[in-house]
């Protein structure tokens, strides 16, 4: 399958051609452009001590074809205010975002729930943050998004915490030199994937000294869990957007759309995702896809039994970005945060695998927020039905915000 290429501008051809590191420092991570400031959000309205300025950056980071480089775009958060907790130094967190399916989005914003989010619990008492839009989304003028492909998750977070840095020296910001990772959904892959790409390089170790991670419903085992077959809660956006990721990756997931999908999804579905202007409901509403059972409306008879005997190229390619059984095992401070009822990446098969092979390591810990979220729903009178559709993407990821400052503020 080809896939065009947009029309690239001198500044990103240059950026292509520049590929690989030298002796002086990583070429990756670079600023591009002047830094663009998009707003403040008051501290009365985070009631917190300091206001929080939004920066938009723009950043180079490698393609995922080898030897050349790309483009990404990132939102900073920054503490400002007369409160001593306002003034630094700061530690830096660079946050990785959960699943989207709108390529317009970017984190560079005053009213993004995710950044309003990091903002509130984390910038406004005196953390710096930094958030990718990783590959493919905003400004990246990468052809494609390579969604779960742990490498260039790990390189587009690493770089923005290059770009952050870039950007603190020049505007006198004082960094601490202590970062924290952190990431929620696919963002919690992504930080698990940046941990595991910074602790087994010497370099980026040197580079980068990790204060502390964490890691929120991260599908951290996905060879597991697509082997399982189940259906999951979005699992019509997710399922599809990793299988025709990897194919462009990799090449070999499947020979033809029509192997892995039923028309008309066949014929439409590798150009779908990111959408350029479509949201979650309305590739719903307007029919591009289903709205629920997935798995017998998209795709072929012979494709989850594949899954579950392992012949299929999805497994192959799942397990190249499957962390949990990658060999490696994290050394900084790590922390998971899932809740056990999760619907949508299921308990059994992320965090519970995670903790299974590495919860008995001394700096490594957990928490299950099924209890919080429960009660929370509870608390809002939420029907079984509301309850599915906000617990993964609202309830549980702001216990766990909470719970990730706690643990964060004790190593800052």
């Amino acid at each position: 399958m080809r896939f065009a290429r947009p029309a690239l501008t001198a500044l990103v051809v240059a950026l292509l051609a520049a590929c690989g590191s030298g002796d002086n420092g990583p070429s990756t991570g670079a600023l591009i452009g002047s830094p663009t400031t998009v707003g403040t959000l008051p501290k009365a309205a985070l009631s917190a001590p300091c206001d929080v300025k939004v920066v938009g950056l723009e950043y180079t980071t490698p393609a995922v074809r080898a030897g050349v480089n790309s483009n990404a775009s990132a939102g900073l958060l920054v503490p400002e205010g007369t409160d001593a907790a306002c003034r630094g130094p700061f530690p830096l967190i660079a946050y990785a975002r959960g699943t989207e399916v709108d390529k317009r989005r970017t984190m560079a914003s005053t009213s993004d729930a995710e950044m309003l989010g990091m903002a509130k619990v984390f910038a406004s008492w005196g953390y710096v943050v930094v958030a990718t839009d990783y590959l493919g989304f905003a400004k990246s003028a990468h052809p494609y998004h390579p969604y779960l492909h742990s490498d260039s998750e790990a390189t587009a977070v690493v770089d923005s915490i290059r770009a952050a840095r870039a950007y603190a020296q020049t505007a006198i910001i004082p960094l601490s030199g202590k970062v924290m990772l952190y990431g929620y959904s696919q963002g919690g892959h992504s930080s698990l994937a940046t941990q595991k790409a910074i602790e087994t390089s010497p370099s980026l170790r040197s580079e980068i000294q990790i204060a502390a991670a964490g890691h929120g419903a991260a599908p951290s085992a996905l060879g597991t869990s697509l082997r399982s077959g189940a259906e999951i809660a979005g699992g019509q956006y997710f399922v599809p957007f990793l299988i025709t990721a990897w194919q462009k990756v990799y090449g070999d997931v499947y020979t033809s759309p029509a192997q892995v999908f039923k028309a008309p999804y066949s014929g439409y579905i590798e150009d779908l995702l990111p959408a350029p202007a479509d949201t979650y409901t309305t590739l719903v509403t307007s029919g591009k896809l289903p709205a629920s059972d997935y798995s017998a409306a998209m795709f072929q008879p012979t494709f989850v039994p594949s899954l579950q005997d392992g012949s299929s190229g999805v497994i192959r390619a799942a397990l190249r970005n499957d962390l949990v059984a990658s060999g490696w095992t994290p050394s900084s401070q790590t922390r998971f945060c899932a809740g056990s009822g999760d619907p949508t990446v299921p308990y059994a098969t992320a965090q519970k695998l995670a903790l299974d092979k590495w919860g008995t390591l001394a700096n490594v810990s957990s928490r299950d927020v099924d209890p919080e979220v429960q009660a929370a729903a509870a608390a809002q009178g939420l029907t079984q039905l509301q309850l599915l559709g906000s617990y993964h993407g609202a309830l549980a990821p702001a216990v766990c915000l909470t719970d990730m400052r706690a643990y964060f503020d004790a190593r800052r």
